[in-house]
């Protein structure tokens, strides 16, 4: 029966290429494991050392003094959460946000909105806790960690791609994810002079990460291909029958795009959801 368990989780999370799943399965799994190690040391006497070593290893440091011997951290943060309650809001935004955001963009697209929103946080948060006076007495103790600021990228590109996508919120009824977005922004702005002030910071960073990649995608320009690997050259027959073809599907994903921002997602008929799904993979 436990093998059986474990396979289950290994397909859903780690084999079904789905990133939003793989994404909450590392993060998931990391919280359990840190989570255990923790339990385990304060049994033997080292109450609070496992959070000690991911701090000071792991997590993303304000002093510039570390950032070279730290520099991994960019990454590594966004995997470390400090408590049940943040990992569990984090990741049912990236449950929500993230099926939402890759019904219309490719996994490669999606992998790098999601790290690169996570870097950028992490640099937002550097640049502004050096730069700005408030700040400047916390820099040397002050730490990032968490996946927000990579879920608020998805968050972001999802609801500048698709602003008018609707969402049942219990008391509210339908809410348009765009509205969403500008509390959570407006929350975040705000919160820049509360304790958790670098966090804020760094989810502003991933929605401005967001935001970019989306508004230069729609312009013509996918920063994600930076890391797409480049076919060998070969010869290949005239398949100009083709490029219309191809056109022509374009120009039919765009009209459905611009239905969906006039009148929702759920407005879309099966067929051009079909069409839509269709041109996510190729």
């Amino acid at each position: 029966m436990t093998n059986n368990i474990w396979n289950d989780l290994k397909l859903k999370f780690f084999k079904s290429g789905n990133p939003v799943m793989l994404y909450i399965g590392i993060n998931a799994a990391i919280f359990v494991v840190v989570s255990l190690l923790s339990v385990i040391f304060y049994f033997s006497g080292n109450r609070g050392f496992i959070d000690a070593l991911v701090d000071e290893y792991l997590a993303f440091p304000s002093a510039p003094n570390l950032w070279l011997t730290r520099f991994y951290t960019v990454l590594t943060y966004q995997f470390f959460h400090a408590d049940f309650f943040h990992i569990l809001f984090n990741l049912l935004w990236l449950y929500w946000m993230g099926q939402i955001f890759l019904d219309f963009v490719k996994p490669l697209q999606f992998h790098f909105v999601y790290l690169g929103g996570g870097i950028l946080g992490a640099i937002f948060f550097a640049l502004i806790f050096n730069l700005v006076p408030v700040y400047q007495p916390s820099v040397g103790e002050a730490t990032l960690k968490g996946s927000s600021a990579a879920v608020m990228a998805v968050f972001t590109a999802a609801a500048t791609l698709v602003p008018n996508y609707s969402l049942r919120l219990m008391f509210f009824g339908e809410v348009k994810i765009k509205y969403l977005l500008f509390v959570y922004i407006f929350l975040d702005f705000i919160g820049v002079k509360e304790a958790n002030a670098g966090g804020s910071l760094a989810h502003l960073g991933g929605a401005l990460f967001g935001f970019t990649y989306v508004k230069l995608l729609q312009s013509g320009t996918d920063l994600s291909t930076i890391f797409k690997k480049k076919p060998k050259l070969r010869v290949v027959k005239n398949d100009a029958p083709k490029k219309s073809q191809s056109m022509v599907n374009q120009k039919e994903v765009d009209a459905i795009l611009d239905k969906i921002s006039k009148t929702g997602y759920d407005k879309l008929t099966k067929e051009e959801k079909d069409t839509l799904f269709k041109a996510s993979k190729n």
